[in-house]
């Protein structure tokens, strides 16, 4: 485990939003979706791509309640510009769980 200090901890900017639409990504190595979600009036729409096909499909993720982390740039994945990564937690099988939240916080809140 590494020590940070909160002021670095409070540059992350990890925010709730909504996923809007998901579809299969097939020119990624390792099975994954592209993934729009959004984030509310401030930040809008961004888009990421995630592999966590194991656990869902695009259809269960649409209307997903995720947290995001907004401000690590873009990258791109296989000529698709990713624009926040979408944070979740592995199983004992290494394979992704989703973080999320309680549905009464509105898209767009920065965790605090």
């Amino acid at each position: 485990m590494t020590i940070i200090s909160y002021n670095e901890f409070e540059r992350v900017d990890l925010r709730s939003g909504t996923i809007i639409r998901a579809e299969p990504f097939p020119r990624t190595k390792k099975p994954a979706f592209k993934i729009w979600a959004d984030f509310g009036n401030k930040i809008g729409h961004l888009q990421t791509s995630a592999q966590v096909t194991d656990h869902y499909s695009p259809q269960t993720l649409v209307g997903k309640k995720i947290i995001g982390c907004v401000n690590l740039g873009e990258k791109n994945i296989a000529g698709f510009i990713s624009q926040f990564l979408l944070v979740g937690f592995p199983d004992h099988e290494n394979k992704i769980y989703l973080a999320t939240f309680d549905p009464k916080v509105p898209d767009g809140e920065k965790m605090k």
